[in-house]
């Protein structure tokens, strides 16, 4: 037996000589499955620390699988996990000669002398685990590939689905004690301190960004909306603000509009151009000057738009992971999340569920990058059928309640005019044309509040009402500016209107002022 052993090649006739070395085995550690279940049997401790991360299909040797669910079986009736205990428990279920017997069980309890590494171990199983099912699914996809009748779509489905079942099973995160969340906590708030502006990534409008700090990293935000209120116009300016001023890396997944069509909205916030000149190419000369300057700005912003339609919730995952690893993203934006499929296997048919399993992976995706993702969302036609200002409520969010609860900012976006209201429903009934409200609605973190934000309706454009004025959009109404079409702005006050000259005068009597003047030696006298 010993000379069988040694064998390394075997020779065929008329063949070459084939070596033993240069076959494969499936990815195992033998030694660390012994270890684990070694210590796991002398020492309490140790299953606690990893009997939540193993499962049976973890061990490669189906006699350390039969174990280990003995192991796990005595652990979830409370009862005592040591070497008389685990063989018991195999003689009755008639297992315990397929393991090797006692002395098999006694061998792995002298292959340790305590726990310490057992969750490394562990990890190590689970690593080895993931590379075998990585073969086993390859094998069967490639089986699958080469059988002409397969069904191309159904394959890539197959495929989806088989690989989301592992990356759902994958490695799971340990717990970590105050001492070094402390510390990381302490890091992060000197970090802040150091910083100019919010905490997190800005959205370019200044009462959300007071409210917010900034979207915060591992968050999921939901932005509804009625159709037509500007749920993408809103995160397009938010894109916009922040590729364009801050150079923030931000991505979108837009299952609704193409990337040009995106891009071209995006052109028309920036220069001012409504979206219907741009789709006509009905410009002056002045406009073409003008585009050709301000289309440089986005050019150089660092702004990735993908246009996949009915993405899966696999497949972004994937996509977010490579563009956060090779393009730094900061921030995701995805319109919208109910156009998003499981994918595979994982469609349930109810979309009540299926929307609650989006939801929830995205969440999980927000955490595993630490990125903020900002998802749009459907409000249900209930806002429409219910009276007065038609005010959107976290009841309304559409298919699912999940995603109120996965969500740590729930937000509306709001436009009176849109059900042609024209005042605001405050106390000093303001007019409401021209705006919107940004209704943040649940906040995880942070306080509520009803943000009003200026809405251009020809640019499909938001910002600030501040800055509307600022940068000179806001036209003053008087009798002097009232034949300059100001009724098309959208943005104006109302100031007494008067006779210049009765403030000023005419040129007569300035001319009659200078003279006076001329003739007063009064001030030379006094040295002026």
């Amino acid at each position: 037996m010993e000379e069988i052993g040694r064998i390394t090649s075997i020779k065929r006739k008329d063949q070459e000589i084939i070596s033993l070395e240069r076959g494969k085995l499936p990815p195992q550690a033998v030694d660390l499955e012994e270890a684990v279940l070694g210590a796991m049997m002398i020492d309490k401790k140790g299953i606690d620390e990893v009997i939540d991360l193993l499962f049976p299909e973890v061990f490669y040797r189906i006699q350390h699988q039969t174990i280990f669910a003995a192991i796990q079986k005595l652990f979830n009736a409370t009862q005592p996990i040591d070497l008389l205990t685990v063989s018991n428990e195999l003689r009755n279920e008639g297992k315990l000669e397929l393991c090797g017997g006692e002395y098999y069980l006694i061998q792995l309890t002298q292959k340790v002398s305590s726990s310490a590494h057992i969750e490394y171990h562990s990890r190590v199983l689970i690593e080895k685990y993931v590379l075998r099912q990585l073969i086993e699914i390859s094998s069967n996809i490639i089986d699958k590939s080469y059988d002409e009748t397969t069904d191309v779509l159904e394959l890539l489905d197959f495929s989806e689905g088989k690989l989301f079942e592992i990356a759902e099973r994958g490695i799971k995160r340990s717990y970590a004690d105050s001492n070094s969340l402390v510390h990381q906590a302490l890091e992060k708030i000197k970090a802040i301190s150091e910083k100019d502006g919010p905490s997190g990534v800005p959205s370019g409008f200044a009462k959300i960004d007071n409210i917010t700090s900034g979207w915060q990293d591992s968050d999921l935000v939901i932005i509804a909306a009625r159709p037509g209120m500007g749920k993408t116009a809103f995160v397009l300016s938010m894109a916009r603000n922040m590729t364009v001023d801050q150079e923030i890396p931000t991505a979108i997944f837009s299952l609704e509009m193409s990337s040009v069509q995106l891009i071209t909205r995006m052109i028309s916030s920036e220069t001012g151009i409504s979206s219907q000149k741009l789709r006509k190419a009905t410009l002056e000369n002045h406009e073409w000057k003008q585009l050709l300057e301000k289309v440089k700005t986005l050019e150089k912003a660092p702004l990735f738009i993908d246009d996949t339609p009915a993405l899966s919730i696999f497949d972004l995952r994937a996509k977010a992971r490579r563009l956060v690893s090779q393009h730094g993203i900061k921030l995701i934006v995805i319109d919208y999340l109910q156009l998003m499929t499981l994918g595979g296997s994982k469609a349930t048919g109810n979309r009540e569920q299926e929307i609650a399993t989006i939801s929830r992976n995205l969440k999980s995706i927000a955490k595993e990058l630490n990125i903020p993702v900002i998802a749009l969302s459907q409000l249900s036609r209930s806002v429409e059928t219910r009276g007065g200002n038609k005010r959107p409520l976290l009841s309304d969010l559409r298919e699912s309640g999940a995603i109120e609860q996965d969500a740590d900012i729930v937000s509306f976006i709001y436009r009176p005019e849109y059900y042609k209201l024209e005042v605001w429903d405050d106390e000093n009934a303001t007019s409401c044309i021209g705006q919107a409200e940004f209704i943040i609605a649940k906040h995880r973190n942070g306080s509520l509040d009803n943000i009003r934000l200026r809405f251009i309706s020809e640019q499909a454009k938001f910002m600030d009402l501040e800055e509307d004025f600022l940068t000179g959009n806001f036209v003053f109404e008087s009798a002097i500016n009232k034949d300059v079409g100001i009724e098309d702005s959208g943005n104006s006050i109302s100031l007494p209107t008067v006779n210049p000259q009765d403030s000023f005068g005419t040129d007569d009597d300035f001319d009659d002022y200078k003279d006076a003047d001329d003739d007063d030696d009064s001030d030379d006298e006094l040295g002026f």
